[in-house]
């Protein structure tokens, strides 16, 4: 658990017993789902490794991204349900092979109580998260599609580091709450102006960087 250590270490040494004691460490393949809406939640995740795509879905099948989290966060949405004690309101998504310690949502109150630096830790989560709530909200209201569509490129790079997007027009379109065919147009003119190359299944987003 050294990756843990190094990741959390600026947590109480006390709860980090704690957690290594009752926490499930657990891998999710690309593309696995950890959450889905109306799920009741039992168990909340730290991120050791990978990212995860947190999103909400429209009745029609469309997505709205709303954050993303990577090694060493916790998903601001999942601890609001379990402090409710409400189902998720929420999609939580392996982006690429991920891997998570699952705890058992009754410590939630207790270590909020118990430990300072848990509970700050919890509360610039939040602030992290309502920041990113933000700025999605801004982006809907106030960019066009084809500054949405270099954005989405640009704040995954931010997260993970990646140049690079496996996966359809389609998948893009629900993301970004459009359709294939303007999702195809805008990519197409990326490419035309060498910002993107564009291959079946497959985007390499380096010129946008």
């Amino acid at each position: 658990m050294e990756d843990f250590y190094a990741q959390y270490n600026f947590l109480e040494p006390e709860l980090l017993e704690e957690i290594l004691q009752i926490a499930v460490r657990k891998k999710f393949n690309q593309h696995e789902t950890l959450i889905r809406e109306g799920q009741f939640i039992s168990s909340f995740p730290l991120v050791l490794k990978g990212l995860i795509r947190v999103s909400r879905t429209s009745e029609a099948g469309n997505e709205l991204l709303l954050y993303y989290l990577q090694a060493h966060e916790v998903c601001a949405m999942s601890l609001t349900c379990c402090m409710a004690r409400q189902t998720s309101e929420v999609n939580a998504v392996a982006e690429e092979e991920t891997v998570v310690l699952l705890i058992p949502v009754e410590m939630l109150d207790a270590w909020t109580t118990k430990y300072p630096l848990w509970k700050q830790y919890v509360m610039q989560t939040f602030q992290n998260r309502f920041r990113e709530l933000i700025n999605t909200l801004d982006a809907v209201a106030f960019l066009k599609l084809d500054e949405r569509l270099v954005k989405y490129f640009v704040d995954r790079h931010n997260k993970s580091g990646e140049h690079t997007f496996s996966g359809t027009h389609q998948d893009l379109a629900l993301q970004l709450n459009s359709s294939r065919e303007v999702i195809s147009r805008l990519l197409k003119k990326l490419e035309n102006e060498g910002k993107v190359s564009l291959s079946r299944n497959f985007i390499d987003f380096s010129g946008l960087l």
